[in-house]
């Protein structure tokens, strides 16, 4: 039996993801000459200006926004090297800026990563200029080599040689002419695609280079987690702390009233069962305190409500109990559930905030707002009181913070003297099982 070998063809969507990788290629090449001489010239003459008006201090802000303008161009060549690669290029890390007034301007200008900014556009500014003109000459010396044959008429006739062919043979002809400048231009259209994106894996590899340090990334994310690891044992200490607090304070004591009153009642009864009667009623009163109180609690922690309806059902119970006038605001998609540690933040967010505006604010209203989009959740919380607010150690708000902290949240307040008091925080849903389906539900 004769084998025979199948040739798999391209498939038409193939082709077109080749084409499309092609031209947008020859955008990125294109467009990077003039961007590159913005960031050149901005680099230079910043860098400059910057280093010699430093000893009169103007320099300083200078230099910080030259490398502000320099990170910002930074951001537009790694979006347009993922545009043109198709592929996302490695983490990259900026310091958080810390302090005010000058020492704020000379953290800034440590920061190790604008500095690479800078270089890079430098560097690349030669880079860019090669890669245009070869992508120029390569595309637009190919299409004309290839219809030369259309407008060689318009040359002069020179009797004294000249052309490619003379060049090569020697010997004159327009035949010849226009044969080795139709083949050269077809082998420069047909390789086209393969030069194109050698230039662009050339000009990416600069970027990945300068642009991208996966070991500062990774390095502030370990030190990210590490924050929020402890800033989950210090949350979950101050929640089991309030909750024994809450519970000797409430039930316990309710209960060590009820076994009390149960005590008397099983004296009485043998020789006076008309004074147990009173006794009784007192203990069934107690007991259903008790177990009022610790429903109250069990809603703070994670209320059936919530796991069973959603956190918008969640919101509007925990709304109607609070003491202020409460304007509720919910706005999450109909057919899908948040994940269930966004659902909980968000919700303990939302009541640990009604809890102190009942508390401390003095408000008479307080408006409650919850949104979502394909990356986070956004919860903010108004009020009309007396203001003061603020996120110190030992004030409610820094357990919030703490809490949101363990998913990688942020907390913002903003709560002058006299009010309102805006809260402000936001829950990513990356890492957190974005959303499940509510179908089954």
């Amino acid at each position: 039996m004769t084998g025979v070998e199948y040739v798999t063809a391209p498939s038409p969507a193939t082709g077109a993801v080749g084409i499309s990788r092609f031209w947008r290629g020859i955008g990125y090449l294109l467009s990077g000459l003039p961007v590159g001489i913005v960031a050149f010239v901005v680099a230079i003459a910043g860098f400059s200006v910057g280093l010699g008006t430093f000893v009169i201090w103007i320099g300083l802000p200078v230099l910080v926004l030259t490398l502000r303008a320099a990170r910002g161009l930074a951001v537009v060549e790694r979006r347009s090297t993922e545009w043109a690669t198709g592929r996302a290029l490695p983490p990259h890390h900026y310091r958080e800026p810390r302090g005010r007034g000058i020492g704020r301007l000379f953290r800034a200008l440590l920061e190790p990563q604008s500095w690479r900014d800078m270089l890079h556009a430098v560097v690349a500014f030669p880079v860019r200029i090669a890669t245009f003109v070869i992508t120029v000459a390569w595309t637009v010396g190919g299409l004309g080599g290839l219809l030369y044959v259309t407008w060689q008429w318009s040359l002069p006739d020179d009797s004294e040689g000249g052309g490619l062919y003379w060049l090569l043979t020697g010997d004159q002809g327009r035949t010849g002419e226009i044969a080795v400048n139709t083949v050269l231009g077809a082998v420069m259209l047909a390789t086209s695609p393969l030069v194109v994106r050698g230039l662009v894996a050339a000009r990416a590899g600069l970027a990945r280079g300068l642009l991208t340090n996966q070991t500062a990334a990774l390095r502030a994310r370990a030190a990210q987690l590490e924050t929020s690891r402890r800033a989950a044992v210090q949350a979950e200490a101050q929640t089991l702390r309030r909750l024994e607090r809450d519970i000797h304070d409430g039930p316990q004591q309710r209960l060590v009233r009820l076994n009390m009153d149960l005590e008397a009642v099983a004296r009485r009864l043998d020789d006076d069962p008309d004074k147990a009667r009173p006794l009784v009623a007192e203990a069934l009163e107690q007991s259903r305190e008790a177990l009022g109180e610790l429903r109250a609690l069990s809603r703070g922690i994670a209320p059936p409500i919530l796991a069973d309806r959603g956190l918008g059902p969640a919101l509007a119970a925990a709304a109607a109990r609070c003491p202020v006038q409460v304007s509720l605001d919910v706005a999450l998609p109909q057919r899908e559930r948040l994940a269930p540690a966004v659902e909980n933040t968000a919700y303990f967010v939302v009541t640990e905030a009604l809890t102190n505006v009942a508390k401390h604010a003095q408000a008479t209203l307080c408006t409650v707002q919850v949104s979502a989009d394909a990356e986070r959740v956004l919860v903010q919380v108004r009020d009309d009181g007396r203001g003061g607010a603020h996120l110190g150690k030992g004030h409610g708000l820094a357990g919030l913070a703490d809490r949101l902290a363990t998913v990688e949240g942020a907390l913002d307040v903003v709560s002058p003297a006299g009010g309102p008091t805006v809260l402000t925080a936001e829950i990513p849903l990356a890492g957190l099982g974005e959303r499940t389906s509510r179908e089954g539900h």
